[in-house]
């Protein structure tokens, strides 16, 4: 099965054929510079057959062969499907590696859509699937790919970020799993590899719909680069090393933004990726173009592409706003997830979606028996390691929100104060009722709930997601009510009755509530 695509030159080793200079020179530069990152992982090669990824492949093969390369990645090609030749150039890699004693795996993509971002999407997910966690990949891009990315994203409007181009070390993140991708060619320009290809007479497959001219990449380079290099010979060269000189700016940047937003951000309320939060007092004591590129940097953080210009500014005018409306919602549909932002007070949220639906799950009443302090169980610190009971009280696949009780040391504590009498005690845990009437140290007299809403700053989707823990003492019908607890915070509650005070510390030792990502959500 052959294709007329392939160049019509025999599969032979090259390991022996002459190096090019220019092309080892920039691989090992790179090496030098990643060297550190580098040691002790497995690298793969991208591999399409195509003159650049396999120029590279040949001249790692013959580095190693000199000694001056430490290693020999492995070959991944993947097959769209999305050509009658497919097939054929599937196996031309695999023998042509063959060849070169170069391990070779061959992975089948299923693309769901028709155009080239549907067949990136799809061979970075099949690749992704079969590296390790930290694996590295080498990705053969050059300066004439640099030089069309940043003309792509110059004509789309985009900042210094997108105008950095293609970077040559990057962590690619998917959920938990780790890649990065290396490219050590962004200084090399196509020219080169091609001189190089014809020199070793390399049987690349020359894909005749890179060159037709029916997408931005392609019409760029196939009428507009050629135009540019009229009005001057060193284009492509001028714009990777612009697109250099931006991708430090953009470092500085995003130092500095990361800096204000450690400034501005409400640790206590974070919940990252589903829940951020920054202060707005604070984001007002900032320069306008500070501002603007710290909530640029605090929208994007999780995601792979950068928010719109137009969110950030209209996420900057609610955060400007002096009106005592905070009904207002943004929504952002990013790459990764559907994002929800709001104002409360003086606080900006930034809220996945699927987060705001666990917010919205019910939570159900439960109680637990106290046992008996036993204070053979109990170390010197007043607590009892072997009573540890967790009570779930959301859980779902993304988000597990738990107490943590040692019942026999509260037991203890309670039988302190209120007699002998612990062996008749239960834990209630039971959403906040609006109508229930409760005392914190914020307010000098009980308040309802719907008074407490206000009182102690619960923005209204958080509102469903107040408990209150309390012991119920059965042999009095006695409920006393201990704490009012949140996702986030807790505040302890008192009663003028009751006779009994805990503080925030007593409390913290025996009843523990706990938030956790099940997964990266």
């Amino acid at each position: 099965m052959t294709s007329s695509a392939i160049l019509p030159y025999h599969i032979e080793p090259i390991a022996e054929l002459p190096i090019d200079t220019h092309l080892a020179e920039a691989l090992l530069t790179s090496l030098a510079e990643y060297g550190e990152q580098l040691h002790g992982r497995r690298l793969w090669l991208a591999c399409s057959g195509g003159r650049d990824s396999l120029a590279l492949a040949a001249l790692c093969v013959q580095l190693y062969h000199q000694g001056k390369l430490p290693f020999l990645p492995q070959l991944l090609h993947v097959n769209h499907g999305l050509q009658a030749d497919s097939d054929a150039w599937a196996k031309h890699v695999a023998d042509w590696a063959a060849a070169q004693k170069v391990p070779c795996q061959i992975l089948h993509a299923q693309v769901n859509g028709h155009d080239e971002q549907a067949a990136r999407q799809a061979r970075y997910g099949v690749m992704r699937a079969q590296l390790n966690q930290d694996d590295v990949l080498l990705l053969a891009h050059h300066a004439d790919d640099q030089a069309e990315t940043v003309l792509m994203r110059l004509i789309q409007g985009a900042g210094v970020n997108g105008l950095s181009g293609i970077q040559p070390w990057r962590i690619q993140t998917q959920g938990t799993h780790r890649m990065i991708l290396w490219r050590p060619w962004l200084t090399v320009q196509r020219a080169s590899i091609s001189t190089y290809a014809q020199h070793l007479k390399l049987p690349y497959i020359d894909d005749p719909t890179n060159d037709a001219g029916d997408n931005v990449r392609s019409g760029l380079r196939r009428d507009i680069m050629p135009a540019l290099t009229k009005y001057n010979p060193n284009v492509i060269e001028n714009i990777a090393r612009s697109a250099q000189l931006l991708s430090d700016a953009q470092a500085t940047v995003s130092a500095q933004s990361a800096k204000d937003m450690y400034r501005t951000a409400i640790h206590s309320l974070q919940l990252p990726p589903a829940q951020r939060v920054l202060n707005i007092d604070e984001l007002q004591k900032l320069p306008l173009y500070r501002k603007r590129q710290l909530l640029h940097h605090w929208l994007g953080q999780d995601e792979p592409l950068p928010p719109a210009k137009q969110l950030v500014d209209e996420v900057l005018h609610l955060s400007q706003r002096d009106d005592n409306d905070h009904q207002t919602e943004l929504f952002w549909q990013a790459r990764k997830h559907a994002y929800t932002i709001r104002r409360y007070r003086q606080q900006l949220y930034r809220l996945s979606n699927d987060w705001l639906a666990w917010l919205n799950m019910p939570l159900n009443e439960q109680t637990q028996t106290l046992a008996p302090a036993n204070l053979s169980n109990i170390s010197s610190n007043g607590l009892s390691e072997n009573n540890l009971a967790p009570i779930h009280l959301r859980t779902s696949t993304d988000f597990t929100w738990q107490l943590r009780i040692l019942p026999q040391a509260l037991a203890q504590l309670l039988d302190n104060t209120k007699g002998e009498h612990a062996l008749q005690t239960v834990v209630k845990i039971a959403p906040l009722n609006r109508n229930q009437r409760l005392q914190t140290a914020l307010a000098s007299r009980p308040q309802s709930g719907k008074k407490l809403y206000q009182t102690l700053g619960i923005p209204s989707w958080l509102r469903e997601s107040l408990i209150v823990v309390s012991v119920m003492y059965m042999h009095k019908n006695e409920e006393l009510p201990l704490l009012l607890v949140s996702p986030f915070e807790s505040w302890v509650l008192g009663s003028d009755h009751s006779g009994i005070h805990f503080d925030d510390n007593q409390l913290a030792k025996y009843i523990e509530s706990n938030l956790s990502l099940n997964k990266r959500v």
